[in-house]
């Protein structure tokens, strides 16, 4: 792409956490914004093109930093195990969608972890134009002593099972102990570690050992809050999970969230698991909100490819749980946007700014109408120009 074309904004969110801004210009010149400034001071060009979305919010695309793309979500039992038996085919097609899903809901950075049969890492390796969405892959999810060896070379980051997640109550691997964790991590080849942790002990043991993000951290307790704050340790709190296993326990049921309606399978209520789901979720908003207040780096991570649990399109269910958290509008966008995108090493994602690539959202409306908008955007920019991937009405454009 050559020459320069502005944007003209109503609204315009940089990621940065700082109050959103109204009427604003970008100018984009190739693939880089070059200049972001008032409407009113729009600099006029002979042969400059101007894009008129003075009816919307510009904003950076999102990152979902805990996700499963070789994994279906389907409440189904029975699609779940055929997408596990499919033909290899089969499951690239599966993941193909799961990345347009997430494509489509501005979700364009995703770190992917339990990539058991190594689909992801052969999805990369035949990608020879580029992803539509940026992948940072763990490869296997790391349960014992002996997983940071089995492919070193295929991993982006090192995620590590140090708890169960919160949906399993048991797991046919053990659960590794705190000298295994050090020795993983003192072997991880200059690469990040996220651990999946839960409970005081856990989370102080992954602390200590040297981790650089926990995911979940579910009644990890105050203490460890303030340590990650003093240590700029990044937590994923995946708060959906828990807002998926209540919704499930609430219907007797299993939950899809899809644009906050449930999708409910056949089954029956488990005694006491309301009780727990809602006592759960209560737990983590309110240690997110401590969070905020102590300063915890924070970034948005779904689960998604867990039951119930869709790419994509949960992205904007988990941040309504930051801002029910306490966060703002502007502080939830940073946390699913430039958060994950600078933790994870994805350079063309994250904060809009001078200099930086001109790769954004548009969704249609008013600040306080995103949340609802984000699940049928008005556009995606990447590099400068509308996303070739992308169908506003994709049954009209078929």
């Amino acid at each position: 792409m050559g020459g320069t074309r502005c944007i003209v904004a109503g609204s315009f969110i940089d990621g940065s956490g700082e109050e959103a801004r109204r009427n604003v210009f970008l100018e984009i010149t190739d693939t880089i914004i070059t200049a972001i400034g008032s409407a009113a001071d729009l600099p006029r060009h002979d042969g400059e093109a101007i894009e008129d979305f003075a009816h919307c919010i510009v904003l950076p695309p999102l990152v979902d930093c805990s996700v499963s793309l070789s994994r279906s979500p389907s409440v189904d039992r029975g699609v779940r195990f055929s997408a596990e038996e499919a033909v290899p085919a089969e499951r690239d097609a599966m993941l193909a969608r799961h990345l347009r899903d997430c494509h489509a809901h501005g979700v364009l950075g995703v770190a992917d972890s339990d990539d058991a049969t190594g689909l992801v890492a052969q999805y990369r390796e035949g990608m020879a134009q580029g992803s539509i969405v940026d992948i940072r892959s763990s490869g296997p999810l790391c349960r014992s002593r002996h997983s940071a060896a089995d492919n070193p070379a295929g991993r982006d980051f090192l995620k590590i099972g140090y708890s169960n997640s919160l949906e399993d109550e048991e797991s046919p691997y053990p659960l590794l102990a705190p000298e295994d964790l050090a020795r993983i991590l003192r072997r991880r080849g200059g690469r990040k570690a996220v651990v999946v942790a839960n409970g005081r002990q856990q989370v102080a043991e992954a602390l200590a050992a040297g981790c650089e993000a926990i995911e979940q951290g579910y009644g990890m307790g105050e203490d460890n809050l303030r340590t990650m704050a003093e240590q700029g340790v990044l937590w994923i709190p995946s708060v959906l999970r828990a807002k998926n296993g209540l919704d499930g326990a609430s219907s007797g049921g299993e939950v899809c969230c899809r644009f906050s309606t449930r999708y409910v399978a056949p089954g029956k209520p488990i005694p006491g698991a309301e009780a727990f789901w809602r006592k759960t979720l209560a737990g983590q908003l309110a240690q997110l909100r401590h969070a905020r207040t102590l300063g915890v780096k924070t970034a948005a991570g779904t689960g998604a490819g867990s039951v119930g649990i869709l790419h994509g399109e949960s992205m904007a269910e988990e941040m309504k749980l930051f801002r029910k958290a306490g966060y703002s509008l502007e502080e939830t966008i940073r946390c699913a946007s430039e958060n994950g995108a600078r933790f994870f090493g994805m350079e063309n994602l994250g904060r809009l700014a001078v200099g930086r690539k001109a790769t954004f959202l548009i969704a249609r409306g008013t600040v306080q109408q995103l949340s609802r908008k984000l699940s049928y955007l008005e556009g995606i920019y990447v590099d400068g120009a509308p996303s070739t991937a992308y169908r506003k009405n994709p049954v009209k454009t078929a």
